[in-house]
Formats: structure tokens, sequence, C-alpha cells
């Protein structure tokens, strides 16, 4: 049976206080494992390496899970490649990793080709980071500008190109804007990122393209590789606009846009305020498949929009013994409290309530 219910509040403290890895982790994503261990978890008993490959928007939280899991676990090496979410999941279905991160659920023919690779068992998509989407721009002397979803379609869509155009003087009427040119920037890989950003054009701002991990050609615009990619390409480029993981931005210091929501309130950017539109969030998969159901147009008051999640991809059961056990022991800890606390100075939002321990039940059942 599908669950449907409200999920609880997440919340977060603290600002960015790793740097980006981006695609700066060049681990190989070869062979998975090669482990022994006596019990899955962090025990200090457990070791072997874990391959895994997807998303950069978690890349951040990898780095200092990993950092505080391998501490306790000095046996266990862990590479994450931070390929991209379409990257890390054909990696996953090819059978060269043993999870892959990714920033939205398996869809259309994956699933089926994701369970044949896991032979005996399903692959499940176990939400893990919560990763608010910024608007972010360069647009020097202009702070605090204001967004509609419409107008972010046309930017987007190429048909807005300069920054004083008559739809964001309307968003911003107060504001001086200049004529500068629009650089609008997007991301040049399948990405989960965009995924979620267009599934976020989609159902707000009438998008004329399907929501896709791949940028659709026709929306044209200035392509980047990685989350990094995109945080240095507006850094360094007056009238720069694109959207990044929020992590991404605060790191690199960029300006963000408020984003109006379904009730046609401007909401600036804050965990606070995007763990407001997760609430609204249902579950679509079933059994320990958490995959999630998110309200872009959401009218609840002070939410931003733009949210994504990003799940740790893996085989409920089909994984080999050494590999279970590993990936097993590891996601034991991302989901801890101790694990999800390590998240608020990263900027993400750690996973809280009914939702945290659904994710719990579904990490228990790897084997």
């Amino acid at each position: 049976m599908k669950y449907a219910g409200r999920l609880a509040a997440v919340a977060v403290v603290g600002a960015l206080s790793l740097a980006a890895c981006g695609t700066d982790n060049n681990a190989p994503a070869g062979s998975t494992t090669s482990a022994s261990a006596p019990a899955a978890g962090n025990d200090n008993g457990l070791s072997g390496t874990i391959n895994a490959a997807g998303s950069s928007a978690q890349a951040n939280a990898i780095t200092e899970w990993t950092k505080n899991f391998t501490a306790t676990n000095p046996g266990v090496t862990i590479n994450y490649q931070p390929s991209g979410s379409g990257a890390g999941v054909q990696s996953f279905i090819q059978g060269t990793v043993a999870f892959a991160g990714s920033d939205s659920a398996l869809k259309d023919d994956q699933p089926a080709q994701a369970d044949a690779r896991c032979k005996t068992g399903k692959a499940i998509n176990i939400p893990m980071v919560t990763g608010p989407i910024a608007v972010v721009y360069n647009l020097p002397g202009v702070e605090g500008l204001q967004l509609s979803p419409k107008t972010l379609g046309g930017i987007f869509d190429s048909k807005i190109t300069k920054w004083d155009d008559a739809a964001i003087k309307a968003d911003n009427p107060s504001a001086k804007l200049p004529s500068t040119p629009i650089q609008a920037f997007h991301r040049s890989d399948e990405s989960g990122t965009s995924d979620n950003f267009t599934k976020f054009l989609k159902a707000t701002a009438g998008w004329a393209y399907e929501p896709a991990k791949a940028w659709p050609a026709e929306a044209k615009g200035q392509g980047a590789k990685g989350s990094d990619g995109i945080a240095s390409s507006v850094k360094d480029t007056e009238g720069a606009i694109s959207y990044v993981e929020l992590s991404y931005a605060e790191n690199s210091s960029l300006q963000k846009a408020k984003v109006s929501n379904g009730a046609n309130e401007f909401v600036e950017l804050t965990p606070e305020s995007a763990a407001k539109t997760i609430e609204t969030a249902t579950i679509k998969g079933t059994g320990n498949d958490l995959a999630l159901s998110i309200d872009y147009a959401t009218k609840t008051p002070g939410a931003y929009p733009i949210v994504l999640v990003t799940y740790e991809i893996t085989c409920e059961k089909g994984l080999s013994a050494e590999e279970s056990k590993l990936v097993k022991g590891f996601l034991t800890y991302t989901a801890s409290d101790e694990g999800q606390a390590a998240l608020k100075e990263l900027g993400y939002a750690p996973l809280a309530g009914e939702l945290l321990t659904k994710v719990r039940t579904a990490v228990e059942a790897i084997s």
C-alpha cells in the first residue's frame, strides 16, 4: 500500500563549513568491493572498499560522512565519484558500483534494469539528503532579486535575455536593473538537480519541455559540468544565472534570488523555508522503496518551492555478502542521529520524524 502521509519537518542550524569537493574527487568506479566483516554498522569490524558514484549535490555530505565513518572503521575505504546522478545510476545498473547517489528516484525503464542488476532482489530508493536548490546569479549592485516561476521559465528558455526585461522589472518594482545580457547556465551532464529544477518549471511555469536529467537542447543556454562547475561559472561571469544545491551556493558566496511559491509569496531560501516544502512531500514508493513526490507548487506560507532529495539507490537484496555488509554499515551510519547531525553544518537539511524511521527500516532490510 502506498503511503501518502505528510512528512515531519526537517530543521537545520549553522552554516557551511566544508569546502565543496565537486568533481575533484577522481576515485575509480571499478569493482565494487572486497570485504570481510562480522557485522554491519559502525563497530570497527568492517573492512574492504566501497565504490559508489552519482549526485554531485551530495558530494559534500558524502565527504563528511566518509571522514567520520572511516575514522571509526579504519579498514574501510569509500570511493565516491561525483559524476552526476545520471552517470551514477548507469554505473549502478551496469554493476560497477555498490550504490548510486541520485537527486531523483529511478523512473521509466530504470527500475526494471536496476532490479535485473540486483538479480535476487529489488533496487530501492532511499532518501538520505535534503538539498534546497538555489537560484544563483551574479549581478553586482542588485541584492534580494525576486523571480517568479514564469520569469524563471522565460529566462531558462532563452526568451528573456536582458536583466532589465519587463518581466524581471515586474517581479522587482523597486530595483535598479541594468541592461546587462543574461548568461543562463545549466548542467551539461545528466543531473538530478536539472531534473528537479525542470520539474519545478513544468509544475509552476508551463515549461515547454518534459522534465529530465539532461537539459533540453531547445532551451539553449550555456552548459557547465557538475555542481562545482555551475558555481564557478556563475561566480566568474557577470550577468550569469543558474541553479545549484544550496551548499555550493553558500560555499562560493553566490547571490541567491527569492522565488515565489504557489501562493505568489516571494520566499528567501533558507534550510527552514525549504523544509516547509519537504513537509508536504508524500511517499509514492512501496515497501522499502521510499521514492517521494514533491509539491513544487506548494501554497504553504513561507515555503521555498525548489528542493531536491538525494537518494542512495542500492539493492534491498542481491548484493554480494561482502557488498551488503559494507553498504548496510555505511548507510546505517548516514541514517543515524550522528550521521544526520553531521549535515547541519554543511547547508543540508537532516531527515527527521516518520521519514527517518522508514529510511532506517529500509537500510536494515539490506542483505
